[in-house]
């Protein structure tokens, strides 16, 4: 009989995201891989959403964050955990988020669109930006006074007023390219925003910012953005707009 032996493996632990989407979500994981380098090993895990948005359904979410984010593998330690929604980041609260990733699961760092955004909005030195939401307007509004509080003026809101969150993935590229345009309109803006990790603004950023001249980030590609830097993967010197230049 052959003896058994016992070997020993070496291996280097790639720097590890961990990602919360949302049940109702069809857009943020499949951007998410396209954002973030494959030498980067993220995790996703899945939070229950209602179908429809309002402020309510979105302060629900809080009770169901810390289960989510225990049913990664008990075993893993991650460099950056983010959760992925915009609006319910605002309605939570960024320190409320925080506290119940980390009741689920261990990690080095947590962040969401909320925190993302004013980070991307340091980084590119805009203080007045014009917001463009699927959602209406009552949601955006909460959005819009957390940012205020932050020192980030939004004056200008433009809005889709869907209220189903299936409908929101629906909206294709041309229209969101014609709405924020439409907002744009005398805004005055140092940066446009298009709000909603379900809505598809990755494929749209690049024209969109060139035809508006000014930088256009949308809460995938600041969450995006911001989880690497907070896992350490990139540099302050690398902007959000960058990332889309490999995607």
């Amino acid at each position: 009989m052959t003896p058994a032996h016992a070997y020993t493996m070496t291996q280097t632990t790639p720097p590890q995201i961990g990602l919360v989407v949302l049940q109702s979500d069809e857009t943020l994981e499949d951007d998410m891989r396209r954002l973030i380098p494959h030498s980067v090993r993220l995790l996703v895990t899945r939070l229950p959403s209602a179908r429809e948005v309002t402020s309510e359904t979105l302060a629900r979410m809080e009770h169901h964050l810390s289960d989510a984010a225990a049913l990664f593998p008990r075993n893993l330690a991650f460099d950056a955990v983010g959760y992925g929604c915009t609006s319910g980041t605002a309605q939570i609260g960024v320190e409320r988020i925080a506290t119940c990733v980390r009741d689920g699961t261990r990690t080095a760092a947590v962040t969401e669109p909320v925190s993302a955004l004013l980070a991307a909005c340091a980084a590119l030195g805009a203080k007045r930006i014009a917001l463009l939401s699927p959602y209406i307007e009552s949601v955006s509004d909460t959005l819009r006074r957390v940012l205020a509080d932050n020192g980030i003026d939004a004056p200008v809101l433009g809005t889709f007023a869907e209220a189903e969150e299936a409908k929101v993935a629906r909206i294709d590229g041309p229209s969101i390219h014609a709405a924020a345009l439409q907002t744009l309109e005398n805004a005055q803006a140092d940066a446009l925003f298009l709000s909603c990790t379900n809505l598809r603004t990755l494929d749209v950023v690049p024209d969109l910012e060139r035809a508006a001249g000014i930088p256009v980030i949308s809460s995938n590609l600041v969450l995006g953005w911001h989880l690497l830097q907070c896992a350490g993967v990139i540099g302050a010197d690398v902007l959000p707009g960058d990332l889309l230049k490999g995607a």
